[in-house]
């Protein structure tokens, strides 16, 4: 028996969240007064989030590393793990990007009402 029949229909992903000034919330683990996220522009976050992926998909940083200290969501914690999640769990863009994406690819630039991602399926 293979574990994964407790996962069946779910993915498993990572990824990088940074923030901006259209974010929902305005603060994060890594900013809690949301100084920073407040005068970060859609752009400025869009063109990090561009530059830390080509990084990431050259082979010049990993993944998790960059999670842990940049992105602004608490999965940080954990390399910007989100665990296993089904459909109807996150917001339908993220969750359309995630499925869209093979195992261990890293997807483009997604955006949320949370902020601008990129998205690393793991399983």
């Amino acid at each position: 028996m293979s574990s994964s029949s407790s996962h069946a229909d779910k993915i498993r992903a990572y990824h990088i969240l940074i923030k901006h000034q259209g974010s929902r919330r305005k603060e994060s683990w890594k900013d809690p007064q949301g100084k920073v996220i407040r005068n970060t522009t859609r752009d400025a976050a869009v063109s990090q989030l561009k530059s830390i992926r080509d990084d990431v998909v050259s082979g010049k940083a990993k993944f998790q590393d960059v999670a842990t200290t940049l992105s602004d969501c608490s999965s940080a914690k954990r390399g910007g793990d989100l665990g296993y999640f089904g459909k109807g769990q996150m917001q339908k863009p993220f969750e359309e990007a995630a499925y869209a994406l093979k195992v261990g690819e890293v997807s483009d630039i997604v955006e949320t009402d949370s902020g601008a991602h990129i998205i690393l399926r793991t399983a």
